[in-house]
């Protein structure tokens, strides 16, 4: 599936692409939305089975960080409604 069309912030743009890619049936997204305001770009993460958005925190961020699950958890709503509900296969925002 491709996308495009405009974004207000590269974080709004990236949170489209994952709803879209994050549906059954889609298999994958190809990103041409435009952002008006640029930021970092974040990285992808695809949820494996056991984890947890502490121990993704601790993987992506480094050890000692997995406080900073509360930053992933914010980056994916509306798509997670509780940072303890996360599945297989799900792909994740994983901000800069």
């Amino acid at each position: 599936m491709t996308l495009g069309g405009a974004a207000p912030t590269t974080a709004e743009a990236e949170k489209i692409v994952l709803a879209v890619g994050n549906t059954k049936g889609v298999a994958q997204v190809e990103n041409n939305i435009v952002a008006a305001k640029t930021e970092a770009e974040s990285k992808f993460y695809v949820v494996q089975s056991g984890d947890t958005l502490w121990k993704i925190a601790e993987t992506q961020y480094g050890h000692g960080k997995g406080a900073k699950y509360q930053e992933i958890f914010e980056a994916n709503k509306p798509l997670l409604k509780d940072p303890d509900h996360i599945y297989p296969g799900q792909r994740l925002r994983i901000p800069a």
